[in-house]
């Protein structure tokens, strides 16, 4: 894993106010990193709860306390207008009272004293 692409491209997501693309951050670089290199970075591997982890266990180990709590969210991703497949499918949606078409996923929030780390997500899959 690039861990500078990674740097870059998740300052990228968390400071944009609009749509995210390779070639908006490339553009953004002023050509620095292609597109085609961010491109490749992301559908390089799947990356998975256990990797996120590796990246934030340094930094939520010494905030651990007593006080601290894991926050567990389940949301949906809508996406209308993408077919349906193993992870984009039917979901109930208790904010809408109806099912929604999305992608289902669970996070994991670490929260102390003195700050909170996403320290593990899980992608829904429905079984048939």
């Amino acid at each position: 894993m690039d861990k500078h692409i990674l740097d870059i491209y998740s300052d990228y997501l968390i400071c944009s106010f609009g749509m995210t693309t390779a070639t908006g951050l490339s553009t953004l670089l002023d050509g620095a990193i292609s597109h085609d290199k961010i491109t490749r970075f992301l559908s390089g591997s799947d990356f998975t709860s256990a990797d996120l982890w590796q990246i934030v266990k340094p930094l939520v180990r010494p905030l651990q306390s007593e006080d601290a709590v894991l926050i567990f969210d389940d949301s949906i991703e809508e996406k209308l207008y993408t077919d349906a497949s193993e992870l984009i499918c039917w979901h109930w949606d208790h904010c809408f009272n109806r099912s929604i078409k999305g992608i289902n996923f669970l996070t994991c929030l670490s929260r102390g004293t003195e700050a909170a780390s996403p320290v593990a997500f899980e992608l829904i899959k429905k079984s048939a």
